[in-house]
């Protein structure tokens, strides 16, 4: 597999390890994250970041902070990360209970704190280049 953000790939490899190259504003420089880039499943991505959802259900992002390459405010919260989508600026994880954690620049769907009570069995997620929608069960 191999995804695109506006300057940089990401592949994931046959060891399913990964390789990023282009600009490293843009997420082609994942040298900070390499070591956790192990076990990879999918990879996702903004114009400007990067997520990799791990076997175990983990995710690890890189890239521009802002732009979704920096998911410390919800890390703790994205295990068991089943699906990942992108806007151009954020992302969106449906966690193995149907809930959705979103994180990014907020006014492109990185904050979805309003809608969150109702995002309960999510079954999939759709993106344009600002916003999220939701299928629920």
């Amino acid at each position: 597999q191999i995804k695109a953000a506006q300057h940089a790939f990401a592949a994931i490899l046959e060891d399913r390890s990964v390789i990023t190259w282009g600009d490293p504003y843009y997420g082609g420089d994942s040298s900070k994250v390499q070591h956790q880039l192990r076990s990879v499943e999918k990879v996702q991505a903004t114009t400007c970041a990067f997520a990799a959802i791990l076997a175990d259900g983990p995710v690890i992002t890189w890239g521009y902070p802002d732009a979704g390459g920096d998911s410390s405010r919800v890390e703790h919260e994205l295990k068991s990360v089943q699906q990942i989508q992108a806007t151009d600026s954020a992302f969106a994880a449906i966690l193995s209970d149907g809930s959705v954690i979103a994180w990014g620049v907020p006014e492109k769907g990185g904050d979805n704190s309003a809608v969150q009570d109702q995002l309960k069995g999510v079954q999939q997620i759709q993106a344009t280049g600002s916003a999220f929608a939701a299928i629920l069960e």
